[in-house]
């Protein structure tokens, strides 16, 4: 197996391999501009949200204005 290209990584899950890609996620937290970088499968705004929940907790901060973009 040849090793994946540096913006893309394999992530193994039990049986089956799924192919991930950097992304960059811009948001705003509370009112306030932020981003972080992700590896997505998809790209979706709905898998976005899910990362920022797993990162941010789903406590009382207000998540909002979520894009998605390819990281270069």
């Amino acid at each position: 197996m040849t090793p994946p290209a540096p913006e893309q990584s394999v992530k193994q899950t039990g049986m089956t391999v799924a192919q991930t890609t950097k992304y960059v996620i811009k948001y705003k937290l509370n009112g306030e501009r932020r981003f972080e970088f992700a590896q997505l499968e998809n790209g979706t705004e709905e898998e976005a949200k899910a990362a920022l929940d797993a990162l941010h907790g789903q406590g009382e901060d207000v998540i909002s204005e979520i894009s998605v973009s390819k990281a270069l």
